[in-house]
């Protein structure tokens, strides 16, 4: 199978159509469906599903896109070493929870298309952990460190979190002095069978009681806490934007997690690799950017209140 042959199977698989597959190949759709059909004569298995609407990977072509891309990927390469030009083309697709999607990947990601802008970059900001085999995402951001699948994982840095509330909340409100003061408090948090990630599990940690204001994104969760909803978790990187917001018992509950950046292993090649390095390198950056700036805006606003 040469690159011509998966030239031509990446243009029928990202459009799916043979019609809109055919502009952009500069081939009539005749020809282009002769070429696909003799692509599976010697692949020796159907790799699109055809249908009135449209040509669909089947299992097969499923497996064979990622090294197709490889391919892709490895070709441009060399023609920008032959020309001394460094930049990263073509597109990516990041999967993330909606905290660091919200507060942290926008800086980065904006960065990373300033030095290259002919990288496309598709950020998915979900609640949920990422299918990398099924080729949701190529590079996904995971609290804990995926244990099942083909996966290449990295950590990629710390975080805090802090229990926090609103300052009018808590001028109205008991005050807290010890953790078993939270017993008199309303909670927010997530929804308990909606965590889908044990290490997300903060409540049962800090010694509260169920929410009572529940979500099951931590951005949602940060709104709710603002409008005085009560005390909950909140990721210090948050907190800079969130001046409005007083830690709760500060000296007491800290807590850190990891951020993981995984990739399914067949998921390779200069443009993966390179983009993991810059991913990585802006999340460590922003993260510790942001969460400089909370700690000394949280503690001024301590004094003053």
């Amino acid at each position: 199978m040469d690159w011509d042959d998966l030239r031509i199977f990446l243009g029928v698989a990202r459009s799916g159509s043979l019609a809109e597959a055919a502009k952009g190949l500069r081939l009539d759709p005749a020809t282009l469906s002769r070429r696909i059909a003799r692509l599976e004569v010697g692949a020796g298995t159907a790799l699109f599903l055809k249908s009135p609407r449209g040509y669909a990977l089947t299992g097969a072509g499923h497996r064979l896109l990622p090294h197709a891309e490889g391919m892709e990927t490895r070709a441009r390469a060399g023609v920008a070493a032959l020309s001394g030009d460094d930049r990263l083309r073509g597109r990516i697709r990041i999967g993330a929870p909606d905290g660091i999607a919200n507060h942290v990947l926008p800086a980065v990601l904006c960065a990373m298309r300033a030095a290259h802008p002919e990288l496309g970059l598709d950020l998915v900001a979900l609640p949920r952990v990422f299918d990398l085999g099924r080729r949701e995402a190529d590079l996904a951001i995971t609290v804990s460190a995926p244990k099942a699948g083909r996966l290449r994982v990295r950590r990629l840095c710390d975080y805090r979190l802090s229990l926090a509330a609103h300052r009018d909340y808590l001028a109205a409100s008991s005050p807290i002095s010890t953790r078993a003061d939270l017993k008199d408090h309303a909670i927010v948090g997530y929804i308990p069978d909606m965590i889908f990630d044990a290490d997300l599990d903060y409540l049962g940690e800090v010694g509260a009681g169920p929410p009572g204001l529940a979500s099951n994104s931590a951005a949602v969760q940060l709104g709710l806490i603002r409008a005085g909803g009560g005390v909950g978790v909140v990721h210090d990187f948050m907190l800079a934007t969130a001046p409005d917001l007083r830690r709760v018992l500060p000296d007491d509950l800290r807590l850190t997690r990891a951020f993981h950046l995984s990739r399914h292993t067949d998921a390779g090649g200069p443009l993966i690799d390179r983009a993991a390095e810059l991913l990585a390198d802006g999340v460590r950056a922003e993260v510790a950017r942001l969460e400089a700036l909370s700690h000394p805006a949280q503690e001024q606003a301590l004094r003053e209140s």
